[in-house]
């Protein structure tokens, strides 16, 4: 009996001290990733990672890891040849598959991934190109005011836009009507101004854009992928 009891202590402790290595080792994993991916996309805002399941330890053993959570803020992707501010992107990435070792992945890919990235509407309205500020027009929609020059006067019309998602890669804003008062060419100018299609690149590599979505705090886009790399 005494040699039993010795051997559970001793199981205990061992089972605490693998603990607490892995979650070390863990911890370490999680800083180092974060660190690629800020090279990798020459980020300057915040990266955080949070690598899920237990043990880690086995997990990398075995070149894989179930699911790795990414938050990044202040990406700065291209939309056709503009910078866009996006104030915050978070993906979950599932079934990663990893090369090296615990001391620095040498690479990290995830088969799929599911995410959300935010553009303030500050930052939309700059990639309009247009002097018409774009606001959030409630009811999933985005509302745009300015003035446009016809026949010597100046109009003054705020219109609400639907935003959609084009071919994963183009934000779309199309005004749903332009209120014309009978006067001939107001619509097209107005359109002009308002209506913009907008590619947006330089997103982590293997993401595209699944929908948009207005909401009071800045347009929602969803992201999706396969393949996307995490680090190298």
């Amino acid at each position: 009996m005494r040699a039993l009891r010795i051997l559970l202590v001793v199981a205990v402790i061992l089972g605490g001290v693998f603990v607490i290595v892995d979650r070390l080792a863990l911890n370490y994993a999680e800083s180092e990733v974060a660190k690629r991916i800020q090279s990798r996309q020459g980020l300057t805002g915040a990266v955080d990672v949070s690598i899920k399941g237990f043990p880690f330890l086995t997990q990398v053993a075995s070149k894989h890891l179930d699911q790795v959570d990414v938050g990044v803020e202040g990406v700065e992707a291209s939309a056709q040849g503009r910078t866009v501010r996006i104030s915050e992107l978070t993906a979950e990435l599932h079934d990663v598959r990893v090369s090296g070792s615990v001391s620095g992945f040498s690479d990290a890919t995830a088969d799929r991934a599911t995410g959300t990235a935010r553009i303030s509407y500050e930052d939309l309205s700059a990639a309009s190109e247009s002097e018409f500020p774009v606001s959030y027009g409630g009811d999933g929609k985005v509302k745009v005011t300015g003035s446009v020059e016809l026949l010597g006067r100046k109009i003054t019309r705020s219109v609400l836009s639907s935003v959609s998602v084009v071919d994963g890669s183009t934000i779309r804003v199309r005004a749903d009507e332009v209120p014309g008062e009978g006067l001939p060419g107001i619509e097209e100018q107005v359109r002009e101004k308002t209506d913009f299609d907008r590619r947006i690149s330089g997103l982590p590599e293997g993401l595209k854009l699944e929908k948009a979505e207005p909401t009071k705090d800045g347009l929602e886009i969803s992201v999706t992928g396969t393949n996307v790399g995490l680090a190298g």
